[in-house]
């Protein structure tokens, strides 16, 4: 029976360091699964645009980005969730209001706010986090300026129940710890870009596999019958129905090998 597994990226492909590997053993594993007759899909919170080259060579079938807000398969978008210009605008002004900083996310490119252009989490993020081809020049004073979903970062000056009551109309808020928020619309999630596929493509429920290892994968770990943590995301191992070795210890391939994928 065809199976499809669905990946997260940061932790789980590729490690959160500077570095940014990407195993060997995890090339090879997803291209045996592929030539098994196996479906394979990035299911990420990055937007379309911020998904590297590198993730993209391993030869996905489809991409699930933005946390449910943007889906493709076979490299034809299937699903897009706009949101109004309006509703972009009261957020940002909101934000500064509360005293959150954002980074907001559009499936095509990044927006700053120059009000938080000092901020030490936002340039840790601009000089750590952005890789050399991501520009970091669109702002929220843009004429186009919109976005699919937006993260902030919060501190002791941020009014924290506003910000909660605020966003919360209209996006559900995800915890990452540390004062970081991710924020995505309602209706949106990994969980439902797995439904959409797996309706799609006629692929029972029991087929279906998401790996990931950190607390935005929840959603995607309760849509399928088959989870699996990665050893280096201790948060989630109390979600998951199965537990692979870390990263670089080869838990992609562990994990696959485990469920008899390859």
């Amino acid at each position: 029976m065809q199976k499809v597994i669905f990946f997260d990226i940061d932790g789980t492909l590729i490690t959160e360091d500077e570095r940014k590997i990407i195993p060997d053993s995890t090339r090879k594993a997803i291209a045996l699964a592929r030539r098994n007759g196996h479906l394979t899909f990035v299911n990420t919170g990055r937007t379309l645009f911020h998904v590297s080259r590198d993730v993209r060579e391993l030869g996905f079938d489809g991409m699930l980005c933005g946390c449910g807000t943007y889906i493709e398969y076979g490299g034809n978008e299937l699903f897009y969730n706009r949101l109004s210009t309006e509703l972009c605008r009261k957020i940002a002004d909101s934000m500064r209001d509360c005293g959150a900083a954002p980074v907001y996310e559009r499936r095509d490119c990044l927006f700053f706010d120059r009000f938080y252009d000092n901020c030490p989490q936002i340039v840790d993020f601009r000089e750590n986090f952005l890789t050399p081809d991501v520009s970091a020049s669109h702002h929220t004073d843009d004429a186009d300026f919109s976005f699919d979903k937006f993260v902030v970062f919060t501190d002791e000056n941020t009014d924290i129940a506003s910000f909660r009551r605020i966003v919360g109309e209209n996006f559900d808020i995800i915890d990452r710890g540390g004062g970081f928020f991710e924020n995505v619309p309602h209706g949106c999630s990994k969980a439902t870009a797995i439904d959409f596929i797996l309706k799609k493509l006629g692929i029972p429920l029991e087929n279906a596999y998401a790996i990931g290892d950190s607390m935005n994968d929840l959603p995607m770990f309760r849509a399928v019958p088959n989870s699996i943590a990665m050893g280096n995301g201790e948060t989630v191992f109390p979600y998951v129905s199965y537990i692979t070795a870390p990263i670089l210890e080869d838990g992609i391939e562990k994990a696959l090998k485990h469920f008899g994928i390859i």
